[in-house]
């Protein structure tokens, strides 16, 4: 009889509890909260739903401007602490991480939120293997993500995901346009100018024929809603790449280099275009690619082989992000040509290094468009 007292006692007095918290507490409590990124609180960046409170649980959803962010950890351990200082350390608190990928502003295409350039200032920097990668990593987060390869002259999407011979299929829209269908493979949808051309056959471009057949690998793809778009763009700067950042709403590039000076030169001119007044798109950040070597058997070693540190002093030469360091390492250049990106490994220590890089990239587009 006593032991039923003191069950109904405790009930009550926890039934109370729960009637005295109410909504407006839990969003007070959660308005200390700030995120790192946008320096404002998750209340006034309403990023605080569904808030459902009973008398021994509060849960609510924290929406979060990207399921990539690299801060999603540290945030939801701190509305942890929030409710248990203003409101009550013993009740249980449940969490729900969830997303809301921001579009940019000025898209044209309403159906694709931010579109990506990658970017170098030469070729033989592995920007195709970064493009390719950093989309996996995109879409391993849980967003919705497409690949495009606009390298008119030299497209290696169909061989890094195993789809030589393959041809994407047309469509009829309900007001009898044309439609072409990208291909899905690794949760991506895929697009590539390799998929229209014979690889054994030189394809002499004039300037023309080649902003033709950018525009429309854009606005005659049925890309369906993404969240992001990665555009794997020529090396250097030429006609490519002023029809692609004049005529479509680019969110953000990324430059991708190596060590050595003879690529980070090439790299400045690649950011000096981006920054021109008549492009003006930002900088998301560096890559450094082929960092340095790490034999197979040594795998806690790094040989910076090519030079330390180039793609951070360009970053800091820019004030831009540093995005990463890629190790030089044979497994990427295989899974390359095998046809399985090295994102597909999740043992290799080069797909940590791709998810880190795509979740500064977030990170980076989250901020901008906060800002802008």
């Amino acid at each position: 009889m006593t032991s039923l007292c003191l069950a109904f006692r405790s009930f009550a007095l926890q039934t109370v509890i729960g009637a005295m918290i109410t909504k407006e507490q839990v969003l007070h409590a959660l308005s200390h909260v700030d995120d790192p990124d946008l320096k404002k609180d998750l209340v006034t960046l309403n990023m605080i739903k569904n808030v459902e409170i009973t008398p021994s649980k509060i849960r609510f959803d924290v929406v979060l401007t990207t399921p990539a962010c690299p801060m999603k950890g540290p945030i939801e351990h701190a509305c942890r602490n929030a409710i248990a200082l203003f409101i009550d350390k013993d009740i249980a608190v449940e969490i729900n991480m969830t997303s809301h990928v921001i579009g940019s502003k000025r898209s044209q295409l309403s159906n694709i939120k931010n579109i990506i350039l990658v970017a170098s200032g030469k070729g033989g920097v592995g920007k195709s293997t970064v493009a390719a990668n950093l989309a996996l990593a995109l879409g391993a987060t849980g967003a919705r993500t497409g690949l495009l390869d606009a390298d008119i002259y030299g497209p290696s999407l169909p061989i890094m995901f195993g789809l030589e011979g393959a041809h994407p299929r047309a469509s009829k829209t309900a007001d009898g346009k044309t439609k072409i269908e990208p291909i899905e493979k690794y949760g991506l949808k895929l697009l590539s100018i390799g998929f229209f051309t014979d690889p054994n056959q030189p394809v002499p471009w004039r300037g023309p024929m080649v902003s033709t057949a950018v525009k429309q690998l854009f606005n005659d793809a049925d890309w369906g809603e993404l969240d992001y778009l990665v555009v794997d763009l020529p090396p250097g700067t030429g006609d490519v790449h002023i029809t692609v950042a004049q005529g479509f709403p680019i969110a953000g590039a990324v430059i991708v280099t190596t060590p050595q000076n003879v690529a980070l030169a090439d790299a400045v001119r690649g950011i000096g275009m981006f920054l021109m007044d008549t492009i003006n798109i930002p900088l998301l950040g560096v890559v450094e690619n082929m960092a340095y070597f790490t034999p197979a058997e040594l795998s806690n070693h790094k040989y910076y082989i090519f030079g330390k540190d180039g793609g951070k002093r360009l970053a800091e030469r820019f004030n831009a992000p540093f995005l990463g360091e890629i190790p030089l390492v044979k497994g990427i250049s295989d899974s390359g040509d095998n046809g399985l990106p090295v994102m597909m490994d999740e043992d290799n220590p080069a797909a940590a290094a791709f998810l880190d890089i795509a979740g500064k990239v977030a990170q980076q587009l989250a901020i901008a468009q906060a800002v802008g």
